[in-house]
């Protein structure tokens, strides 16, 4: 028998608890858990549940077993259509305050386990009574029972861009969802419409009904909105295939580059050429949608010529003025440094400087951009030219140390300098009359130059060599090999001490040099290291793709000490960090000399741990300052304005018991009214005050029901304590439906509001109460010609105790806005000032309309 067909009781006499029993065996060992499909839109209106409807018809027709657990169809001809076909859980019925909701019966769609469940509406916030507060959650259930989902969403209801588009429409959204929730999703697809065709679609009448198209298509619907809104959608489904790809590709160890989107890196040396690369390299990027611009500057073991901290400190500023982003690479061979950085970004294009070194030095070694062409392959480079193109000093070439090629040259120079001075000498000496000791002087030269290039073995080979050359040639006598007397020995001996000792320091000064250079890379490292720090780079996440990339690694990661789960064709490398944690990273072999900089990163990675564990520590601790200052200003504020009425109350009833003086009728009454009138007030500020505690402490106790505001402002205009300073005029206020609200707490919030734009309006200004539709909510209005408030004391103006304006404590206790924005947010809603065309203040509320008991019709099954 179809679920469909059980009774509606059925669904509610399960209840929660059936849901909880299902819930915790959903999900059984062996269960795939099921996969999540978004269909997501920049706007309500571009198709989402049309399209949701069409997928799951479309596996439906494929033999999938698939129901609609929940569809929104808003009335709309076309979506209701795509309903047939297809099989209808009966929504679950709960009634909240006297109201009636329908909402996703959860237990029904567990108990029927279909494999596909269309759930319209992920962002939704379910009526008080069922399992789970948000819908997002249900949907999450039904993944762990193994059941595979179909829901839609707007961007609007993502948590990340929440602040953001606020800023573009102006309209908060309460309604949202975990970014991770989305991201885990096994598909997600993008249903577009460009703003022309939404608008046009609106003013059709295919979206809204008739009477909320006006306020729509003025509001959020402008089409610069929707075109900002269109864009974050696309972008951020950009995103979110880009990081598929990224896995991908690390999960199949792909290293070359796919070029789905364009990358630029620029390669910064801290010259003052770097400026110039970086505004080319942005252009370059600037030339495709959605290019990224990554700076790199990789510090060498063996230091770099004109590396500036400063230059590099204004290169990076620059950088990231125009959107891109800034890395430090350590790394000996530059080229290979540069080529694997952009390799494992999957950048397209590489952008270096010509060689700042002149004709003679590049003739003798090759630059930098020369060596990254032939390593980089399928990455386009971009060698740029700049005014100090081969107008800087050669730079050295070395590593600044022995290498095997400098040793070999150094051992054929120990055998061919030698023998080359000999026979020039022995051409010249004739004619330019070259003594012993000139000829001694010049092969000690020799040794000398031999020494010098390739270290103690060469110095060693030359400085024989030499000797015996000198010995048979120029020694008497000549022609043959003979160490005669003390001179001779000592010249042999002085050979080999002086090639000895200058090898040797030639040794030492490349070692030193080397530990200089070095020193100096790792403190440009560990600067960057600490300069992001000072620039609030303090989030784990952050400094761990920072270590990543310093250290040319493909991952980097936090896990507890001892834990193992490495790859075994990478290899790993773990730092301790704090007691029980290890930084981990993979990819290639760290030589010893970059291990003090990685435990460097280590400790800022444990002051970054403890820093989040502070912060967690003072948001727990805020809530008690709050109410400590909360309780501070009480007393502040109650010692006075309680007092008052206090003291009114009491002389007029201490004078109407005396027996000593006779009162007139007349007398009685005022007396009485006095007093009646300041009990009446002191009623009031204790109301106030009880329902701010109610409020801080999160106890307001909340009936909400369908509201109009035109039966609410009849009542909050005779609750005010005199008549108001202006006339207050309404308007709109029947057209609009009702909002969802509790009747006695929007009296109030409306009955301060007006008595606070009455205060303050000019006399014979009245004060309007406007009311109008935008989008789900309904605003209403405020409006008074009074002074206003200037914009760095709005938000102060909802502060509690606080009177702006006010030149004395005899005007109240200042709890007005404060207490009408806190019961409205408690509603649901929300208080934003604006100021008043023409001079004042308007205050707009905005509360969720009413919505009717089924949005969309469920035939009869």
């Amino acid at each position: 028998m179809a679920q469909g067909s059980l009774p509606t009781g059925t669904a509610e006499a399960t209840g929660t608890a059936g849901a909880t029993r299902t819930a915790e065996t959903a999900g059984a060992p062996g269960r795939r858990p099921g996969r999540l499909k978004v269909f997501l839109g920049a706007a309500p209106g571009v198709g989402k549940t049309y399209r949701m409807l069409d997928e799951g018809r479309r596996r439906a027709r494929r033999g999938a077993d698939v129901v609609v657990a929940l569809a929104e169809c808003h009335r709309r001809p076309r979506t209701e259509a795509m309903l047939a076909g297809l099989e209808l859980l009966p929504r679950r019925r709960v009634t909240h305050r006297g109201a009636a909701h329908t909402e996703l019966d959860l237990d029904a769609v567990l108990t029927r386990r279909p494999e596909v469940a269309l759930v319209d509406d992920l962002a939704h916030t379910n009526v008080p009574g069922v399992l789970h507060t948000r819908r997002w959650e249900d949907v999450e259930t039904l993944l762990a029972a193994g059941i595979d989902v179909l829901t839609t969403l707007n961007i609007e209801h993502l948590e990340s861009l929440n602040d953001v588009v606020r800023k573009i429409t102006g309209v908060p959204q309460r309604e949202t969802v975990p970014d991770d929730m989305v991201r885990r999703a096994w598909q997600i697809e993008l249903v577009d419409l460009p703003p022309e065709a939404l608008r046009r679609r609106l003013a059709h009448g295919d979206v809204y009904p008739p009477e909320r198209i006006d306020a729509a298509l003025s509001h959020y619907f402008r089409l610069g909105n929707l075109t900002a809104l269109r864009e974050l959608a696309l972008l951020w489904v950009a995103d979110r295939v880009d990081e598929t790809l990224q896995r991908y590709r690390s999960e199949h160890g792909i290293g070359g580059v796919w070029e789905t989107r364009e990358r630029v890196v620029v390669a910064l040396t801290g010259g003052a050429e770097g400026a110039t690369l970086i505004r080319r390299a942005a252009r370059i990027a600037a030339r495709s949608s959605g290019g990224d611009l990554l700076a790199v500057h990789v510090a060498r073991s063996d230091g770099l010529v004109g590396s500036s901290p400063a230059a590099l400190a204004r290169q990076r500023q620059l950088v990231e003025s125009l959107g891109g982003s800034y890395h430090t690479v350590v790394g000996d061979d530059v080229p290979a440094a540069l080529v694997e950085f952009a390799r494992a970004e999957n950048a397209t294009q590489l952008v270096v400087g010509v060689s700042r070194r002149g004709r003679p030095a590049r003739l003798a070694t090759r630059g930098v951009g020369e060596r990254v062409v032939e390593r980089s392959e399928d990455i386009d480079v971009h060698l740029v030219t700049h005014e100090r193109a081969g107008r800087g000093l050669p730079r050295p070439a070395g590593t600044g140390r022995l290498t095997g090629a400098r040793r070999t040259v150094g051992f054929a120079a120990g055998l061919v300098l030698p023998v080359l001075l000999t026979v020039l000498l022995r051409r010249l000496s004739p004619d330019l009359h070259f003594n012993l000791t000139s000829q001694t002087l010049l092969f000690l030269l020799a040794v000398v130059a031999v020494a010098c290039v390739g270290g103690v073995v060469s110095a060693l080979l030359a400085s024989l060599t030499a000797s015996l050359l000198l010995n048979y040639y120029f020694i008497p006598p000549t022609g043959r090999f003979t160490v005669h007397g003390v001179n001779n020995v000592l010249a042999l001996v002085a050979f080999a001490l002086v090639a000895v000792t200058v090898a040797a320091v030639v040794d030492r000064s490349l070692r030193l040099g080397r530990r200089a250079a070095s020193a100096a890379a790792e403190a440009a490292t560990l600067s960057s290291l600490a300069g992001g720090i000072l620039r609030g780079e303090h989030s784990v996440p952050l400094l761990l793709q920072r270590t990543r990339e310093t250290f040319g690694m493909e991952t980097a990661e936090l896990r507890p000490r001892g834990e193992g789960g490495g790859r075994p064709d990478a290899p790993e490398i773990a730092v301790p960090v704090g007691d029980d944690g290890e930084l981990v990273l993979r990819g290639r072999a760290l030589p010893a000399t970059e291990h003090r900089v990685l435990t460097a990163f280590a400790a800022h990675l444990r002051a970054a741990l403890d820093h989040a564990r502070l912060a967690e520590a003072v948001a727990e601790v805020e809530p008690v300052k709050a109410a400590d200052r909360m309780r501070t200003a009480l007393l502040a504020a109650v010692s006075h304005d309680l007092r008052t009425p206090l003291a009114g109350s009491w002389a007029a009833i201490s004078s109407l018991r005396s027996r000593e003086v006779e009162f007139s009728p007349e007398d009685r009454e005022e007396l009485l009214a006095t007093a009646e009138e300041s009990l009446a007030k002191l009623n009031r500020l204790v109301d106030n005050l009880l329902d701010m505690s109610r409020i801080q402490a999160g106890a307001l106790t909340l009936r909400l029901q369908p509201t109009a505001f035109a039966d609410v402002l009849p009542m909050a205009l005779d609750t005010l304590p005199e008549a108001p300073a202006a006339p207050v005029a309404a308007k709109g206020l029947d057209a609009v439906p009702d909002v969802l609200a509790d009747p006695p707490l929007l009296e109030r919030v409306v009955a301060n509001l007006v008595a606070n734009a009455t205060r303050h309006s000019p006399p014979g200004r009245p004060v309007t109460v406007a009311a109008s539709v935008l989008d789900s909510r309904v605003e209403l209005r405020v409006i008074d010609r009074g002074p206003g408030i200037s914009p760095a004391h709005l938000e102060r103006a909802f502060a509690p105790f606080q009177r702006l304006g006010d030149t004395d404590n005899t005007t109240g206790l200042g709890l007005g806005l404060a207490l009408s924005r806190g019961l409205t947010e408690a509603m649901g809603g929300t208080i934003t000032p604006e100021d008043t065309p023409g001079g004042g203040l308007t205050m707009v509320v905005s509360l969720p309309a009413a919505r009717p008991p089924a949005d969309c019709p469920v035939p009869a099954l």
